[in-house]
Protein backbone atom coordinates (compact mmCIF):
# COMPACT_ATOMS: atom_id res chain seq x y z
CA UNK A 1 0.00 0.00 0.00
CA UNK A 2 2.63 2.67 0.91
CA UNK A 3 4.31 2.13 -2.77
CA UNK A 4 0.88 2.39 -4.06
CA UNK A 5 0.78 5.87 -2.69
CA UNK A 6 3.99 6.74 -3.24
CA UNK A 7 3.18 5.88 -7.13
CA UNK A 8 0.12 7.97 -7.21
CA UNK A 9 1.75 10.91 -5.82
CA UNK A 10 5.05 10.48 -8.36
CA UNK A 11 2.77 10.41 -10.99
CA UNK A 12 0.56 13.01 -9.56
CA UNK A 13 3.69 15.49 -9.74
CA UNK A 14 5.81 14.40 -12.49
CA UNK A 15 3.64 12.97 -15.35
CA UNK A 16 2.39 16.47 -16.38
CA UNK A 17 5.85 18.03 -16.46
CA UNK A 18 6.59 14.88 -18.57
CA UNK A 19 3.43 15.18 -20.64
CA UNK A 20 3.46 18.92 -21.32
CA UNK A 21 7.23 18.31 -22.58
CA UNK A 22 6.23 15.83 -24.81
CA UNK A 23 3.07 17.79 -26.05
CA UNK A 24 4.78 21.33 -26.43
CA UNK A 25 7.16 20.17 -29.16
CA UNK A 26 10.49 20.50 -26.89
CA UNK A 27 10.98 17.37 -27.47
CA UNK A 28 11.28 17.41 -31.05
CA UNK A 29 13.56 20.37 -31.28
CA UNK A 30 16.10 18.57 -28.49
CA UNK A 31 15.56 21.09 -25.80
CA UNK A 32 16.49 18.98 -22.93
CA UNK A 33 19.81 20.56 -22.53
CA UNK A 34 18.44 24.15 -22.89
CA UNK A 35 15.60 23.29 -20.18
CA UNK A 36 18.52 22.30 -18.02
CA UNK A 37 20.60 25.29 -18.21
CA UNK A 38 17.03 27.03 -17.13
CA UNK A 39 16.86 25.17 -14.75
CA UNK A 40 20.88 26.00 -13.55
CA UNK A 41 19.79 30.03 -14.11
CA UNK A 42 16.61 29.29 -11.73
CA UNK A 43 18.96 27.87 -8.82
CA UNK A 44 21.49 30.36 -9.41
CA UNK A 45 18.57 32.91 -8.99
CA UNK A 46 17.22 31.51 -5.95
CA UNK A 47 20.88 31.44 -4.50
CA UNK A 48 21.12 35.26 -4.79
CA UNK A 49 17.40 35.71 -3.84
CA UNK A 50 18.13 33.88 -0.18
CA UNK A 51 21.17 35.68 0.46
CA UNK A 52 19.65 38.76 -0.42
CA UNK A 53 16.76 38.08 1.71
CA UNK A 54 19.18 36.65 4.88
CA UNK A 55 21.19 40.31 4.79
CA UNK A 56 18.37 42.96 4.66
CA UNK A 57 14.90 41.02 5.87
CA UNK A 58 15.91 39.52 8.91
CA UNK A 59 13.31 37.02 10.80
CA UNK A 60 10.39 38.46 11.49
CA UNK A 61 10.23 39.12 15.33
CA UNK A 62 6.87 40.02 15.93
CA UNK A 63 4.29 38.49 18.38
CA UNK A 64 2.51 35.02 17.35
CA UNK A 65 -0.47 35.60 15.08
CA UNK A 66 0.80 38.85 13.92
CA UNK A 67 1.33 39.45 10.48
CA UNK A 68 4.28 41.39 8.84
CA UNK A 69 2.46 42.61 6.22
CA UNK A 70 5.01 45.04 5.27
CA UNK A 71 8.15 42.72 5.46
CA UNK A 72 6.15 39.59 3.05
CA UNK A 73 5.35 42.47 0.82
CA UNK A 74 8.76 43.36 0.52
CA UNK A 75 10.15 39.57 0.42
CA UNK A 76 7.75 38.90 -2.54
CA UNK A 77 8.98 42.12 -4.14
CA UNK A 78 12.38 40.14 -4.60
CA UNK A 79 10.72 37.55 -6.36
CA UNK A 80 11.27 40.09 -9.35
CA UNK A 81 14.95 38.96 -9.66
CA UNK A 82 12.70 35.68 -11.21
CA UNK A 83 11.29 37.68 -14.03
CA UNK A 84 14.65 39.00 -14.71
CA UNK A 85 16.21 35.45 -14.65
CA UNK A 86 13.29 34.03 -17.25
CA UNK A 87 14.19 36.91 -19.37
CA UNK A 88 17.97 35.95 -19.38
CA UNK A 89 17.32 32.42 -20.10
CA UNK A 90 14.44 33.43 -23.13
CA UNK A 91 17.43 35.89 -24.48
CA UNK A 92 19.42 33.44 -25.08
CA UNK A 93 17.63 31.07 -27.14
CA UNK A 94 16.63 31.55 -30.61
CA UNK A 95 13.36 30.63 -31.89
CA UNK A 96 9.88 31.45 -31.94
CA UNK A 97 8.62 32.99 -29.00
CA UNK A 98 6.25 29.73 -27.90
CA UNK A 99 9.55 28.06 -27.87
CA UNK A 100 11.19 30.31 -25.68
CA UNK A 101 8.60 30.24 -23.18
CA UNK A 102 8.49 26.89 -22.96
CA UNK A 103 12.52 26.77 -22.64
CA UNK A 104 11.95 28.89 -20.28
CA UNK A 105 9.07 27.71 -18.06
CA UNK A 106 9.83 23.80 -18.18
CA UNK A 107 13.78 24.53 -17.16
CA UNK A 108 12.56 27.14 -13.96
CA UNK A 109 9.19 24.76 -13.36
CA UNK A 110 11.00 21.27 -13.21
CA UNK A 111 14.00 23.15 -11.31
CA UNK A 112 11.33 24.11 -8.25
CA UNK A 113 10.00 20.90 -8.59
CA UNK A 114 13.34 18.99 -7.54
CA UNK A 115 14.46 21.12 -5.11
CA UNK A 116 11.17 22.11 -3.09
CA UNK A 117 9.27 18.86 -3.39
CA UNK A 118 11.35 15.68 -4.43
CA UNK A 119 12.79 15.17 -1.03
CA UNK A 120 9.66 15.51 0.98
CA UNK A 121 7.38 13.28 -1.92
CA UNK A 122 9.89 10.76 -1.88
CA UNK A 123 10.89 10.23 1.94
CA UNK A 124 7.02 11.13 2.97
CA UNK A 125 4.84 9.46 0.91
CA UNK A 126 6.95 6.36 1.37
CA UNK A 127 6.39 6.33 5.08
CA UNK A 128 3.95 3.50 6.75
CA UNK A 129 1.23 6.21 7.27
CA UNK A 130 -0.41 8.04 4.04
CA UNK A 131 -0.75 12.09 4.63
CA UNK A 132 -2.82 13.42 2.15
CA UNK A 133 -0.18 16.31 1.93
CA UNK A 134 1.57 14.97 -0.28
CA UNK A 135 -1.22 14.66 -2.46
CA UNK A 136 -1.30 18.07 -2.27
CA UNK A 137 2.27 18.68 -2.98
CA UNK A 138 1.46 16.65 -6.00
CA UNK A 139 -1.67 18.66 -7.21
CA UNK A 140 0.45 22.35 -6.06
CA UNK A 141 3.43 21.34 -8.38
CA UNK A 142 1.01 21.50 -11.69
CA UNK A 143 -0.08 24.71 -10.26
CA UNK A 144 3.34 25.93 -9.98
CA UNK A 145 3.78 24.37 -13.74
CA UNK A 146 1.47 26.61 -14.64
CA UNK A 147 2.21 29.61 -13.00
CA UNK A 148 5.72 29.36 -14.95
CA UNK A 149 4.29 29.04 -17.92
CA UNK A 150 2.03 32.19 -17.60
CA UNK A 151 4.78 34.04 -15.75
CA UNK A 152 7.76 33.20 -18.85
CA UNK A 153 4.54 34.31 -20.96
CA UNK A 154 3.97 37.70 -19.52
CA UNK A 155 7.80 37.94 -19.27
CA UNK A 156 8.21 37.75 -22.98
CA UNK A 157 5.35 39.86 -23.78
CA UNK A 158 6.05 42.89 -21.61
CA UNK A 159 9.98 42.40 -23.13
CA UNK A 160 8.80 43.12 -26.75
CA UNK A 161 10.29 46.28 -28.10
CA UNK A 162 7.32 46.32 -30.56
CA UNK A 163 4.59 45.40 -27.94
CA UNK A 164 1.45 48.20 -28.62
CA UNK A 165 0.41 50.42 -25.98
CA UNK A 166 -2.57 48.92 -25.90
CA UNK A 167 -1.26 46.01 -24.05
CA UNK A 168 1.25 47.77 -22.37
CA UNK A 169 -1.14 48.15 -18.95
CA UNK A 170 -3.08 44.63 -19.11
CA UNK A 171 0.42 43.18 -19.56
CA UNK A 172 2.05 45.13 -16.50
CA UNK A 173 -0.38 44.01 -14.31
CA UNK A 174 -0.10 40.73 -15.43
CA UNK A 175 3.12 40.54 -14.53
CA UNK A 176 2.43 42.24 -11.13
CA UNK A 177 -0.08 39.46 -10.52
CA UNK A 178 2.43 36.76 -11.07
CA UNK A 179 4.99 38.13 -8.79
CA UNK A 180 2.70 38.76 -5.99
CA UNK A 181 0.45 35.91 -6.29
CA UNK A 182 2.36 33.76 -3.44
CA UNK A 183 2.04 37.39 -0.99
CA UNK A 184 -1.93 37.49 -2.47
CA UNK A 185 -2.48 34.00 -1.23
CA UNK A 186 -0.79 34.03 1.84
CA UNK A 187 -2.58 37.06 3.09
CA UNK A 188 -5.75 35.89 1.91
CA UNK A 189 -5.12 32.61 3.99
CA UNK A 190 -4.44 34.86 7.49
CA UNK A 191 -7.25 36.73 7.13
CA UNK A 192 -9.94 34.07 5.88
CA UNK A 193 -7.86 31.30 8.13
CA UNK A 194 -8.95 28.72 5.05
CA UNK A 195 -7.87 24.76 5.40
CA UNK A 196 -5.24 23.55 2.69
CA UNK A 197 -7.44 21.85 0.50
CA UNK A 198 -9.54 25.16 0.45
CA UNK A 199 -6.33 27.16 -0.29
CA UNK A 200 -5.14 24.52 -2.64
CA UNK A 201 -8.24 25.13 -5.03
CA UNK A 202 -8.41 28.85 -4.43
CA UNK A 203 -4.76 28.72 -5.58
CA UNK A 204 -5.64 26.79 -8.62
CA UNK A 205 -8.54 28.98 -9.31
CA UNK A 206 -6.32 32.29 -9.48
CA UNK A 207 -3.39 30.65 -11.41
CA UNK A 208 -6.37 29.65 -13.75
CA UNK A 209 -7.65 32.96 -14.03
CA UNK A 210 -4.01 34.59 -14.69
CA UNK A 211 -3.10 31.75 -16.93
CA UNK A 212 -6.25 32.20 -19.15
CA UNK A 213 -5.44 35.98 -19.31
CA UNK A 214 -2.20 35.52 -20.60
CA UNK A 215 -2.99 33.38 -23.22
CA UNK A 216 -5.99 36.10 -23.96
CA UNK A 217 -3.12 38.85 -24.47
CA UNK A 218 -0.23 36.28 -25.97
CA UNK A 219 -2.92 35.01 -28.58
CA UNK A 220 -4.13 38.84 -29.55
CA UNK A 221 -0.51 39.97 -29.86
CA UNK A 222 0.84 37.60 -31.98
CA UNK A 223 -1.80 37.59 -34.39
CA UNK A 224 -1.62 41.12 -34.17
CA UNK A 225 1.50 40.91 -34.99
Amino acid sequence: MTLFHFGNCFALAYFPYFITYKCSGLSEYNAFWRCVQAGATYLFVQLCKMLFLATFFPTWEGGAGVYDFVGEFMKATVDLADLLGLHLVMSRNAGKGEYKIMVAAMGWATAELVMSRCLPLWVGARGIEFDWKYIQMSFDSNISLAHYITMAAAVWMFTRYDLPKSFRLPVTVLVALCVYKAFLMELFVHVFLLGSWTVLLVKAVLTGAISLASLFLFVNLVHSS
